[in-house]
């Protein structure tokens, strides 16, 4: 099944892109490749989760932030590339945890943006992947994302 009847299928509709939030943009589109910028978790009304992950915010509060950073991403990448059925395969995530010193589960807060890829993508969702702690995010957001996807 392609991307775009996937996400119907799944009942999920990609918010609109977010705007980039400094000097640079969304995505950049070199032969068939697709860099994302790094995306927080915004959503719908402009708002967004914050907190230390292992100090004030539970894994599970995490993993559902990435899942948002997610569609975020998607929704720049079709901003960029028009459909989703275009994707090839997600070839490389880099994931960042806002975490306490002391958190050891970053790849599980991570699982959040990549199983989504997965439930999109099938197995052209399956990619390599970094999970890295940080002792700061942006506006203190839980976690962000950037990641590289091949294109037909």
């Amino acid at each position: 099944m392609r991307a775009e009847a996937k996400l119907r299928e799944l009942g999920i509709e990609l918010p609109s892109p977010p705007a980039p939030m400094g000097s640079y943009v969304g995505a950049v589109r070199t032969g068939n490749l697709v860099y994302i910028s790094g995306q927080g978790p915004r959503r719908p009304d402009n708002t967004s989760p914050a907190g230390k992950v292992g100090d004030d915010m539970s894994i599970e509060d995490a993993q559902a932030a990435a899942r948002l950073v997610g569609l975020n991403a998607l929704a720049t990448l079709r901003a960029e590339i028009g459909s989703l059925d275009q994707v090839k395969r997600v070839v490389k995530v880099f994931g960042m945890v806002n975490a306490a010193p002391d958190f050891k589960e970053h790849p599980r807060v991570i699982n959040g943006f990549s199983d989504l890829m997965f439930e999109v993508f099938g197995e052209a969702g399956r990619h390599a992947r970094s999970a890295v702690g940080m002792s700061s995010l942006p506006f203190q957001i839980p976690v962000e994302v950037e990641m590289i996807v091949e294109l037909e």
